[in-house]
């Protein structure tokens, strides 16, 4: 078992969609159904058991096209929401040593899952990044939206500036415009935030890590590279 750490993450307050608390907790679990630790004010250790449903299905249902060697042993599945601080800042400071060390040697595989729980532009940049996918390019776009990020409900994710994000990443405008307006995939982000709520999360980022022997690790909220290291070195048996 990990233990706990302390560090800020990303939760959703009614109206305002920005609160932050300090808690945060590495749990580990099996995907068909042991116990899950459940989030702790940061004043207090005490973790209590409870039962879930999580399964491989609701993890990996609704995401994105893999990012990696589809044959990389480990998959890490991120449930984030692209106006979120904490998402950008993972994706910023953690995420390119990942990328780096694991994605791009072949041992993990990434997938991202729409969990958008601050106001509607969340929803219309996850829906972009499906357009873009009809393209080829979901993860390009993906990494535009995160490298234009500026803030909470600011504007910067309106949907003109999604526009000029797909000319950004040469997608064809008339394509990714009809998309948007027949809000295509539509199923697909809804499926994926009713995935993030059965599996009782209720911040962003969470991460599954599905290890070698199909055990799930969760890490909640946007933990240092060291962390994940750990893990991931765990699972190769380093």
């Amino acid at each position: 078992m990990h233990g706990v750490s302390l560090l800020k993450v990303h939760w959703p307050s009614l109206g305002m969609g920005a609160g932050i608390s300090a808690g945060v907790i590495i749990a580990m679990f099996f995907a068909y159904g042991l116990g899950i630790e459940k989030n702790q004010e940061p004043t207090t250790t005490q973790q209590e058991s409870v039962t879930q449903k999580e399964t491989l299905g609701l993890i990996i249902d609704n995401g994105s096209p893999v990012l990696g060697s589809k044959d990389a042993p480990i998959t890490m599945i991120e449930f984030g929401d692209y106006q979120c601080f904490y998402c950008n800042k993972f994706y910023h400071t953690t995420e390119p040593d990942i990328m780096k060390n694991y994605v791009d040697t072949g041992k993990v595989k990434l997938v991202f899952k729409d969990f958008t729980i601050i106001g509607q532009d969340s929803v219309n940049a996850a829906h972009a990044a499906h357009c873009a996918q009809e393209q080829g390019k979901f993860w390009e776009y993906h990494d535009t939206l995160y490298n234009n990020w500026a803030g909470e409900n600011t504007g910067w994710a309106s949907s003109k500036n999604l526009l000029g994000f797909a000319k950004q990443v040469n997608l064809n405008e008339e394509q990714f415009n009809q998309c948007m307006i027949q809000a295509k995939y539509t199923s697909i982000v809804q499926g994926s935030v009713s995935n993030a709520r059965e599996l009782s999360l209720s911040g962003t980022p969470d991460f599954f890590i599905i290890g070698t022997d199909n055990s799930v690790t969760k890490v909640v909220g946007a933990q240092p590279y060291e962390v994940f290291d750990e893990i991931f070195k765990s699972n190769l048996g380093k």
